[in-house]
C-alpha cells in the first residue's frame, strides 16, 4: 500500500513538471510567459494608483508576450502620456499601444 501511495505521488510529480512545459491558450503561449505577462499588468496598474496623476480605475491594462495594451478614458493628454510612461518603465515591456481616448 505505501508502494502505491509513493508511486503515485512520483506519477503526479511528472506529470505535473510536464504541464509547466505545456502551452496555454491565449496565442499558444507558454505558462511562463503568460506569468510574465500577468506580472507586467499587475506592476503598471499598481504604478498607475501610486500616481496621483493617473486615475488607474479608468485605464485598461493588458499584457501578451510583452506588448503592453492601454485603453480606457484620461482627463486629459499628459494623463494619457504619464501613463504610456509608466508602462514603458516597467521590467519586461517590449512595446506599448497606448489606445487610451482623451474625454473633452
Amino acid at each position: 500500500m505505501f508502494i502505491r501511495t509513493i508511486l503515485a505521488a512520483v506519477v503526479s510529480a511528472a506529470a505535473l513538471l510536464a504541464m509547466t512545459g505545456c502551452a496555454v491558450t491565449r496565442d499558444q503561449q507558454t505558462v511562463g510567459a503568460y506569468i510574465d505577462d500577468t506580472t507586467i499588468t499587475t506592476q503598471i496598474k499598481s504604478r498607475f494608483f501610486e500616481d496621483k496623476a493617473v486615475a488607474g480605475t479608468a485605464i485598461s491594462v493588458e499584457t501578451l508576450n510583452g506588448t503592453v495594451l492601454l485603453s480606457g478614458f484620461a482627463k486629459n493628454a499628459a494623463e494619457k502620456s504619464t501613463a504610456e510612461s509608466i508602462a514603458r518603465k516597467v521590467n519586461g515591456v517590449k512595446s506599448v499601444r497606448n489606445e487610451i481616448i482623451v474625454q473633452p
